[in-house]
């Protein structure tokens, strides 16, 4: 996949709520491909960050400059969330409903919708009702929702967080699979143990501002400050 994208730059980006700035400012520049695991405390700004780039949360101050029209840039996008949101309607209709708002006809939208959900393990579940699937089943089917438009950049906010480790293996194999397609994937978490499987590069989260950035494996064997190590190591950063 050929990234119309990239480079994003934010520059001096922040986001507040009642006055209040939740992340930022940024100055951050990402470049196409590859996945950027975003970690840090508990309030550091992770999910706020990830909005705020999507276009969820409103830029109050700064710009994020994508390389294409911003409204081009959006279409381009899908999001996940920690709690994967359903729609009352089969597992089926929920694959289909992103294309079918694309424009795609009901019965191409529905074929689709049944190969993903071979492609995600939820085949035999096609004309089950959506909110009563497990918790691993419906972020599975979250998650191809979002791919089946073939987004060229998917945002994942702690989609593993409730699950347990086989269905978070499950997950991950989907996103890995995401990636060698050339999706590129920002992904936030808690989990230490994901953020060194799934991470390409990592942005270090601390009150609200990336504390660090760069290549995965130096941030994991050479953090470059003391509050990066020390989270690292599993201890508690204020």
């Amino acid at each position: 996949m050929v990234s119309g994208l990239f480079p994003v730059v934010l520059n001096g980006a922040a986001t507040a709520r009642r006055g209040q700035i939740l992340v930022g400012p940024v100055d951050l520049t990402l470049n196409g491909g590859g996945v950027c695991v975003v970690i840090g405390p508990n309030g550091s700004g992770k999910t706020s960050l990830l909005r705020m780039m999507h276009g969820a949360a409103r830029l109050t101050h700064g710009s994020i400059d994508w390389a294409c029209p911003t409204p081009q840039a959006r279409r381009a996008q899908a999001f996940v969330f920690q709690r994967p949101v359903m729609l009352r309607r089969t597992v089926r209709e929920n694959l289909a409903y992103p294309l079918r708002i694309r424009g795609a006809r009901r019965r191409e939208a529905l074929k689709t919708a049944g190969d993903w959900a071979e492609r995600v393990g939820l085949g035999g579940m096609l004309d089950r009702q959506a909110p009563v699937l497990s918790g691993g089943e419906q972020q599975k089917l979250a998650l191809a929702r979002a791919l089946i438009i073939e987004p060229e950049l998917l945002f994942l906010d702690e989609p593993c967080a409730s699950l347990d480790g086989r269905a978070m293996r499950e997950i991950e194999e989907i996103l890995v699979t995401a990636r060698e397609h050339g999706t590129r994937l920002i992904l936030s978490t808690h989990d230490m143990g994901q953020a060194r499987r799934m991470a390409d590069e990592v942005a270090f989260l601390l009150h609200g501002k990336v504390h660090e950035f760069g290549p995965a494996a130096e941030f994991f064997t050479r953090p470059g400050t003391p509050q990066a190590r020390a989270f690292i190591n599993g201890e508690i950063v204020e």
